[in-house]
């Protein structure tokens, strides 16, 4: 595997995950009854965003940056913005938290963790910032394949109805990616129907999504909703132009909470006239 997040961590793309994934966990943690979580491709869990790596692509100065000298007003953005805050004053001023991080920053203590890790670097790096808390358990291994192995969730005795999985693989295979990830959700709804799935994606060209997207609608879910945000117009195949997640089955009025997130967003990070967001259900709730 040839991907490292560490090249882009804090982007645009990072950002509208991020803002996503702690709604999720703050609608999860609404109700006093315990949920858990898997990550699937999980990094390192903390980033340092002035080290070469990150500079070499000064990606964060068009995400998380920005977004930090912009004073954002909407709650959502308010609230990732808190959690980034409470990273770099754990891990240093140029700490920017992996999902694993907010997860495990979001989450209670009757919650449980799971973060799977396939680069042995990585997953070294993830035991290093998350191996004490004692929620949180690592996997050096195929997320993929822990979506059947830890599915549905069991600690001890006790078992899990509520809980996310998230998805968020690197795309080296490119488009085979979509048809392997849509196997894999599809299997995730037989063995966890109560579980909330969310699949990140890049977009590059949004008419290249069009299969995945009508295979993702025929999903035997509740709801299905598409949550995008484009930073310049989705034109050229060469550059990330935005990017998207899938939510089977999001909490309820997540879409309501995130549409004026995604218009601020939108109004901050986007670089030109083609910077545009979307929220469309494949699948609308009952």
């Amino acid at each position: 595997m040839n991907y490292q997040h560490a090249f882009h961590a804090g982007n645009h793309a990072d950002v509208l995950k991020h803002v996503v994934l702690l709604a999720i966990c703050d609608a999860l943690t609404a109700k006093p009854t315990p949920c858990f979580a898997l990550d699937t491709h999980a990094g390192g869990g903390v980033y340092r965003l002035l080290e070469a790596r990150a500079r070499r692509t000064a990606e964060a100065d068009d995400g998380i940056n920005l977004l930090l000298a912009s004073s954002p007003k909407q709650p959502l953005l308010r609230r990732y913005l808190d959690a980034v805050a409470a990273c770099r004053a754990a891990h240093g001023a140029d700490a920017y938290p992996g999902s694993p991080w907010l997860l495990a920053h979001a989450l209670r203590a009757q919650d449980r963790i799971a973060c799977c890790e396939i680069e042995p670097a990585a997953a070294g790096a993830l035991r290093r910032a998350l191996g004490g808390d004692p929620r949180v358990s690592v996997h050096a291994g195929d997320g993929y394949a822990a979506m059947k192995s830890l599915l549905p969730p069991r600690h001890g005795a006790q078992r899990f109805n509520r809980g996310l999985v998230l998805i968020d693989p690197p795309y080296e295979a490119q488009a085979a990616e979509f048809d392997i990830a849509w196997r894999a959700m599809r299997e995730t709804l037989a063995r966890w129907p109560q579980g909330i799935q969310a699949l990140w994606y890049p977009i590059k060209q949004r008419r290249t999504l069009s299969p995945f997207l009508r295979a993702a609608s025929k999903l035997q879910t509740r709801s299905t909703l598409l949550v995008e945000l484009l930073v310049r117009k989705d034109d050229s195949p060469l550059r990330m132009n935005g990017s998207g997640l899938l939510l089977l089955d999001p909490p309820w009025q997540l879409a309501t909470a995130l549409a004026p997130a995604l218009d601020e967003l939108r109004a901050l990070l986007g670089e030109d006239v083609g910077a545009d967001t979307r929220l469309h259900w494949l699948r609308e709730p009952a």
